[in-house]
């Protein structure tokens, strides 16, 4: 397992969590503490629901009865927030594909193009996710400081900013895994040539051919009887 892909697929796979627990939450926007310490309710709201409680604990939530009623704004955060949910699912999957401790994905340089395919994946993912909670924080922020809007005013809430670390996460981990591709292009290769089975006889053939080589005498010479004198 390469060590650049397990911090972008913990990332990855964390920020999309974040994302799914951003979407489902119903507290993107609450009413002041202003206004609470005085009714002793509040209200917030998300995308799918409107709720409120009270200091006993109890509370109630009604969903959106119908799409054409919701306000625009509304509308365009569920269809990016559910793209980005959507995005980085299919993301963690080619990441999981796109590692190299998998068996599945293909040769190496397969892997590298799903793992670079994956952290584009969450990089869109995250994209996503923190237009659509940026969308959402900007129409609170202005007309929380709008004079002349007189209806009820809502604080920032705590879905609002899971949204915003989700979608840093999956594009930190999107651009690591961007990144692994490179990582597995430097990785060096070992070449092996084959050079042949050798035999004894080629060793002595090669022996005696070199030049310098010790050649010995011919054994059929004869020494005559002064020799041994």
């Amino acid at each position: 397992m390469s060590r650049v892909q397990i911090p972008g697929l913990v990332f990855g796979i964390g920020g999309f969590g974040a994302l799914v627990a951003a979407t489902a939450s119903n507290e993107w926007k609450v009413t002041t503490r202003a206004s609470s310490v005085i009714t002793a309710t509040w209200v917030y709201q998300g995308l799918w629901m409107n709720c409120a409680g009270n200091a006993l604990g109890s509370f109630h939530c009604r969903p959106h009865f119908t799409i054409f009623r919701v306000e625009g704004y509304i509308q365009a955060c569920r269809g990016l927030m559910i793209a980005a949910v959507s995005l980085g699912f299919f993301g963690a999957i080619f990441a999981l594909f796109g590692m190299k401790c998998t068996k599945v994905g293909g040769s190496e340089k397969a892997k590298a193009k799903i793992a670079c395919l994956a952290g584009i994946v969450f990089i869109l993912s995250g994209l996503c996710s923190m237009t659509g909670c940026s969308l959402y924080a900007n129409k609170i922020t202005t007309e929380f400081f709008d004079p002349l809007f007189v209806e009820q005013k809502y604080e920032l809430g705590a879905a609002l900013f899971i949204g915003w670390a989700g979608s840093t996460l999956c594009i930190i981990g999107g651009v690591i895994f961007c990144f692994s591709i490179s990582d597995n292009n430097k990785t060096p290769r070992m070449g092996y040539t084959y050079n042949g089975p050798t035999s004894v006889m080629s060793s002595r053939t090669k022996y005696q051919g070199g030049e310098g080589d010790f050649k010995p005498t011919n054994p059929s010479k004869q020494f005559d009887k002064n020799a041994y004198v």
